[in-house]
């Protein structure tokens, strides 16, 4: 078996070590020797939905941004509205989420209008939201606590057809209002959570990758577990500090 990885934007959206996240999946997988190949594609350069099982797009600032709004009105927002609809896996972090969305409102009141794949929407604001923290997942998304960074002054807000990725413990999420984090629509998986995220947080990521798996080849079978002491003493070690 094989899954090909497309990093969108990875020159301009990496804070945090997001790109991280790639050199995950990349081990997990290649640790149960599932092949796996990793493109990327930025600014001007053609992308070929077709070729790939999972997107990964990280976390920017707010101009940055807006420097990428050309760049997809050129064709890539509608191949990523496409990709989407036909289930492919995204993973989006932050400016990412963000981007996935319909549009994002400044606190000024200038409206950036987004790839609007998914159906969300996010409103500027002076405060930023900052801060380790903690959620879990639902059941559709491994049902797992999540422990990350978040760093955002926008504050999004699901709409319908588009579930929450989890619920708040301690920290903010969305928008520091409804308890939400993250989305969940088709097969998108989309957070705040810098850190990287998915080092972590091995069970979300390696349901992630049965998730693209299974859409690639059919309902597969489980993936072996890894040993992951390392991983989880991390994200121990933070789920108790976030707990006190």
């Amino acid at each position: 078996m094989e899954l090909n990885i497309c990093h969108l934007y990875p020159d301009i959206l990496n804070l945090y070590g997001d790109r991280g996240n790639i050199i995950t999946m990349k081990r997990r997988l290649e640790s149960r020797g599932i092949s796996v190949n990793v493109d990327e594609c930025s600014i001007g350069q053609p992308l070929d939905v077709n070729k790939y099982d999972i997107f990964f797009i990280g976390g920017g600032q707010d101009f940055e941004q807006e420097v990428l709004l050309r760049d997809l009105a050129s064709g890539k927002g509608k191949d990523i509205r496409t990709a989407v609809e036909e289930e492919k896996v995204f993973l989006a972090i932050c400016g990412g989420y963000q981007m996935l969305g319909q549009y994002y409102k400044t606190w000024d009141g200038v409206q950036l209008d987004f790839i609007g794949a998914i159906n969300v929407h996010t409103i500027g604001a002076k405060e930023r939201m900052i801060g380790n923290y903690m959620y879990r997942t639902t059941p559709e998304s491994s049902g797992s606590i999540v422990v990350g960074f978040e760093n955002h002054s926008g504050k999004t807000y699901l709409g319908e057809d588009v579930a929450p990725l989890g619920m708040m413990i301690k920290g903010y999420g969305n928008n520091g209002e409804d308890q939400t984090e993250g989305a969940r629509y088709n097969n998108v998986f989309a957070t705040y959570s810098h850190g990287s995220l998915l080092p972590k947080n091995p069970v979300l990521c390696d349901f992630i990758l049965q998730t693209a798996l299974d859409r690639r080849y059919g309902k597969t079978e489980p993936l072996v577990p890894l040993n992951d002491t390392l991983e989880l003493n991390a994200h121990n070690y933070m789920e108790q500090r976030l707990s006190k």
